[in-house]
């Protein structure tokens, strides 16, 4: 397809971090992805706003059509839209979802990835059904909200419900690294002497229904890396860490939680860790902090009380 023949007028456009050598990235192009902290909000952009967007297309069917839908919805006429994914991560029904769409669909491979072009349809088809799928909504069965792509987004995570029952009432000043939607917030704030709780989450959609399911003057939410922070004199942190980056393990991910935590504590200060059994946390934990107790293992879960 010959992007030269767009008009030069409108700003360009992508989503997540596609492989450089799999797909052009335009110069100046604003990043939407809600993964990556300070991003653009692709939901908030006006109709025909972009000549072209890149998408590394999430591995999720509803979440990854939420998001061609968006990008779609936000090309100008004729703009052009590339998306890719590795094959066995929603690459392989891309073509046939952008069809869907209305689209004509350029498909290539390469590396594992299927790589689709193609231009804004005249006449967008199913895209409505798309957006409302993708949505956030108020899950009865979990009694939240959620929405499609944020971890664990329609149930409860066993590993979170494990904690929860096993975590005192705690004091002070703390933080929740890796909030996700704030099931355990509501347990934290039960305790009157909780007097100041920050919720950090690297994704933007699981701050905003963390806004939506915590109502508390004690509260403050942030959408951000944790790994980045600087956080001082915490009284207390409670974390279900991830150990899973674009879909394989990454048991740095969790160490580097921990690692924080014992920087942004207090001497006494204590950390409650949630963690999958055959996770190496153990050798991380007690050369950081002073006293070091796994409080239950069950279900394939372990749940530690590390103080400082």
């Amino acid at each position: 397809m010959d992007r030269a023949a767009l008009p030069d007028i409108i700003s360009t456009g992508i989503y997540g971090t596609p492989p450089t050598e799999l797909a052009e990235q335009p110069s100046g192009s604003t990043q939407f992805s809600p993964l990556i902290p300070g991003s653009g909000k692709l939901e908030d952009l006006a109709e025909g706003s972009l000549t072209e967007m890149v998408l590394l297309a999430p591995p999720g069917t509803v979440e990854r059509r939420y998001a061609t839908a968006l990008a779609l919805k936000a090309l100008a006429p004729e703009g052009v839209l590339t998306a890719l994914a590795p094959k066995d991560k929603g690459g392989s029904r891309l073509a046939k979802e952008l069809k869907s769409f209305g689209c004509a669909v350029d498909e290539t491979s390469k590396r594992h990835y299927r790589i689709c072009i193609c231009r804004q349809p005249v006449q967008l088809a199913s895209i409505e059904e798309a957006l409302s799928e993708g949505a956030p909504r108020f899950d009865e069965a979990i009694g939240f909200w959620t929405q499609p792509g944020v971890f664990s987004w329609n149930r409860l995570d066993p590993g979170s419900a494990l904690l929860e029952q096993h975590l005192p009432a705690l004091s002070g000043k703390g933080a929740d690294f890796g909030c996700g939607i704030g099931i355990l917030s509501g347990t934290i704030l039960k305790s009157s002497k909780v007097t100041h709780l920050t919720l950090i989450d690297i994704d933007r959609r699981a701050t905003e229904m963390t806004a939506r399911n915590v109502e508390d003057a004690r509260v403050e939410i942030r959408w951000a890396d944790v790994r980045n922070l600087r956080l001082a004199g915490l009284d207390f942190v409670v974390m279900n860490p991830p150990f899973h980056d674009g879909g394989a393990e990454d048991q740095s991910l969790g160490q580097s939680f921990i690692r924080k935590a014992a920087e942004s504590l207090r001497p006494g200060g204590v950390l409650w860790l949630v963690a999958n059994r055959h996770l190496p946390y153990e050798g991380v934990l007690k050369p950081l902090f002073k006293r070091v107790t796994l409080h239950a293992e069950a279900s394939g879960y372990k749940i530690y009380e590390a103080q400082k």
